[in-house]
């Protein structure tokens, strides 16, 4: 694709990698097919080539418009066309780049503008989010349906383990809303580790990993809350841990791509550079450990497996969870079209609610019709969005595997 972008935006580092992108991409249209907006919608701007193009004519000088806000606004930026891109094409990344600049030039109305702010200031905080949520879930039924779904019903969270003396320690993400949401997954990751020998260094000093500030257009911010993550595990990193553990996809994908978000910061590239490779999804981090695993006692052997789209084509590891719970002993029934969203991504169910519903309702279907007595995925919005309207329960696989030397 040729280019003639303004020479002021050229001459920064972000125009010449949105320069790079744009040319990289041949307008094949083999990402229409993957894209959940464009099934839905069959508008063209409402695609990947489609949202190409409004960046493309922004970047060389056309000033956007509300409607070209609104197509970018309806990205999940789920990522299905990188994956079948042949060109390799860095759609999110570019995403990231469009939404910035229309973000900086198209005033949003007051009600949109306040609800992405809210989202902003309120889901980054883990303790105010935690205190409103369980708020909220003491006078869930008196809420109205549309939020009360919102709203997952309170899990007692498990104790994390004693400090042990493992000779193998890693380090975890614990996130900003996932403690809040479902506190059951980070001690139970911890829990499991433990029994295998490996121990979960906390770093409380940690917190969200700026991906929600990454996607809402406020770059500045997320590298901010990435300078704090890293400080706070550098220490333990030093000391020799072996990886950082990030049970929600969402984040993985996000901590993966310290590195590239930080290329240019003098003071933390090359810290950013180490994070990125110490960063380990749990299925990454447990495939070497498979021999070792066995369901759950109370853990159903049919289950859907719900791919989460920040694992399969923002991590790149498509199949790697599915294998290892099919060799420790699941059945895991078919999944139809398992490269589509499912409507979470992130804030996009708060922001875009009837197409995200709709989404969903495909999901499910697709997911259910196997009937399987639970789903599992490996990201709290996609576990929340669907356990909202599912008729099985959803539940993070990492509750569904003990190790066997557990059981002796």
């Amino acid at each position: 694709m040729q280019t003639w972008l303004r020479d002021d935006i050229k001459q920064t580092a972000q125009g010449q990698e949105a320069d790079r992108i744009l040319r990289s991409c041949t307008h094949c249209g083999f990402c229409l097919a993957t894209c959940p907006t464009y099934q839905l919608l069959g508008d063209e701007r409402d695609s990947p080539r489609g949202r190409i193009y409004l960046i493309k004519q922004v970047l060389e000088g056309s000033e956007p418009t509300a409607q070209t806000q609104r197509h970018l606004d309806r990205c999940l930026t789920c990522r299905a066309c990188e994956t079948t891109c042949p060109s390799g094409v860095e759609y999110g990344r570019l995403a990231d780049i469009g939404r910035e600049m229309v973000e900086q030039q198209v005033p949003r109305d007051r009600a949109s503008g306040f609800k992405r702010e809210a989202l902003r200031q309120l889901l980054p905080r883990r303790r105010l989010f935690s205190l409103l949520l369980r708020t909220g879930q003491l006078v869930r039924k008196l809420v109205p349906g549309s939020l009360q779904e919102k709203i997952p019903v309170y899990r007692q969270a498990p104790d994390w383990p004693v400090a042990s003396g493992h000779a193998r320690r890693v380090l975890m993400l614990e996130g900003c809303v996932q403690p809040a949401m479902d506190p059951v997954i980070n001690p139970q990751t911890a829990r499991l580790l433990d029994t295998l020998g490996i121990a979960v260094v906390r770093t409380p000093a940690s917190g969200c990993c700026g991906a929600i500030d990454q996607h809402l257009g406020h770059p500045r911010t997320a590298r901010q809350r990435m300078r704090r993550n890293i400080d706070a595990w550098w220490p333990e990193i030093e000391a020799g841990a072996e990886a950082i553990v990030v049970n929600a996809s969402g984040c993985g994908v996000q901590v993966k791509d310290y590195g590239h978000l930080l290329a240019d910061d003098p003071d933390y590239a090359d810290k950013a550079r180490r994070v990125t490779e110490l960063c380990r999804d749990p299925g990454e981090l447990l495939q070497q450990e498979q021999d070792r695993l066995e369901p759950a006692a109370d853990a159903p052997r049919a289950i859907a497996f719900q791919s989460p789209c920040t694992l399969q084509h923002g991590q790149k590891l498509p199949g790697r969870v599915e294998a290892l719970l099919t060799a420790i002993g699941f059945s895991l029934t078919p999944v139809t079209d398992p490269h589509l969203c499912c409507g979470s991504a992130g804030t996009y169910s708060v922001l875009q609610p009837e197409l995200s519903k709709r989404l969903r309702s495909n999901k499910l279907a697709n997911l259910q019709a196997g009937e399987p007595a639970l789903i599992a995925t490996a990201n709290i919005g996609c576990l929340t969005h669907l356990g909202a309207a599912a008729d099985v329960p959803v539940r993070h696989w990492i509750e569904l595997v003990r190790a066997k030397e557990a059981t002796a």
